[in-house]
């Protein structure tokens, strides 16, 4: 049988000898360690335990540390600190473009269900429930279509500078971030209100 000749390998351990008595060298088979056990390579891939603390008032006090500090890496765009729902270079578009935008009327809308609730009692709209489904309906459809322009701008934005990239969810992902006030919105703006994307 033939073999490939490996010169002055360090793994070379053994010969084999040709009919005409030359010797020639053979590579040893495996990779010359042993191979580890699951449960090493397991305990090793998992991170150290620490169990908290017995006092309700330190395990408290290290949640709230815990969380600053989350928070703070958040704020500096440090990526393990961002929730997985929002990591990727499309969600990051797309919240920099909503948060560029200098009039979002979803942001805003929320305060007309306030008003709603009010007048409902003070005007006396209760008593002509037609009138407030049909408000209600408006908000939800302003809502839904400026989210869907929305959406359709990201997702050629995505297309031309991320190709290959999946902008599933998109819209959504969009909608649920525009609704929130730009102070509220998590992970916090990054860029300011008419800045060029």
């Amino acid at each position: 049988m033939f073999r490939r000749r490996s010169g002055a390998d360090p793994e070379v351990l053994e010969t084999d000898q040709l009919p005409d008595g030359s010797l020639i060298p053979v590579r040893q088979a495996g990779k010359g360690r042993p191979t580890p056990k699951r449960s090493e390579v397991e305990r090793r891939r998992r991170e150290a335990y620490t169990p908290p603390p017995a006092d309700r008032k330190a395990a408290a006090a290290q949640r709230r540390t815990e969380q600053k500090r989350r928070m703070d890496a958040m704020r500096r765009g440090e990526e393990w600190a961002i929730p997985a729902r929002d990591r990727g270079d499309v969600r990051a578009l797309a919240r920099d473009y909503v948060d560029s935008r200098r009039l979002i009327l979803s942001e805003y809308i929320l305060f007309a269900f306030f008003v709603l609730v009010i007048g409902s009692f003070v005007a006396g709209l209760a008593k002509n429930s037609t009138v407030i489904l049909l408000i209600e309906l408006l908000i939800v459809l302003l809502i839904a279509g400026e989210s869907l322009y929305h959406g359709i701008t990201v997702t050629r934005l995505a297309r031309k500078r991320l190709p290959g990239q999946s902008t599933r969810g998109i819209t959504w992902y969009i909608a649920k971030r525009a609704i929130k006030l730009r102070s509220t919105r998590i992970p916090p703006a990054r860029v300011a209100r008419g800045q060029a994307i």
